[in-house]
């Protein structure tokens, strides 16, 4: 049988593990305040930076306790995770369901190119919370299920390419780290970086079978 080799299509091109259960139902009391929570530390981060703000200071703005706080969140990286969620959310239904060439229906080559576009888009406006998730332990970027629906998005996209998809996946992947590309920005500034990134996967997206 051939290789599916346009991305995923649809929720069922996607392994089951990777795409993201919808929660359980909160209480109205949890909600309001996990909605407080998260109002309050995007405000905080915006306003003072991610690494600046302590988790004290975001239960106190949210006005729940510090208790509340660990438990639904853990630490800053949950909160991060938490604030990301629905902006990963925006970017996974377009390249699931959205026009081409990011969406289905544009060749191989085209929605590799608009996926890195898209996602230096969403990398360099939320770049403090995407690598306070990434870099929270060693190896933190690859256990996050947002990662993996990238990762396995590229492999497939890659599968007429290269004999080894998952790997240069990860190889395509790599320059995207949100700690690679905050030590870059000063230096090559967002049109150097995207410029880069397009060219590489530009040059990874036509390599002939070896």
């Amino acid at each position: 049988m051939p290789q599916d080799v346009n991305g995923p299509q649809s929720d069922s091109a996607i392994p089951l593990d990777l795409l993201r259960a919808a929660p359980p139902k909160e209480r109205a009391d949890a909600a309001r305040n996990r909605a407080a929570v998260l109002e309050a530390a995007a405000r905080l981060f915006a306003e003072h930076g991610v690494a600046a703000v302590t988790m004290d200071q975001v239960a106190t703005a949210a006005g729940v306790g510090k208790g509340t706080l660990f438990r639904r969140f853990g630490d800053k990286s949950g909160l991060a995770a938490a604030l990301l969620d629905t902006r990963e959310r925006v970017l996974q239904e377009a390249i699931l369901h959205g026009p081409p060439p990011l969406g289905p229906g544009a060749p191989a080559a085209q929605r590799l190119a608009a996926f890195v576009d898209a996602y230096l888009d969403y990398l360099l406006e939320h770049l403090d919370l995407i690598r306070m998730s990434e870099t929270a332990t060693p190896g933190a970027r690859y256990r996050i299920g947002a990662y993996r629906f990238w990762h396995r998005h590229t492999a497939i996209l890659l599968g007429a390419t290269t004999p080894d998809p998952d790997y240069t996946a990860h190889a395509l992947l790599a320059p995207l780290a949100a700690e690679h590309v905050t030590a870059l920005l000063p230096e090559l500034g967002p049109d150097r970086i995207r410029a880069g990134a397009l060219r590489t996967a530009n040059a990874i997206g036509q390599l002939p079978d070896a």
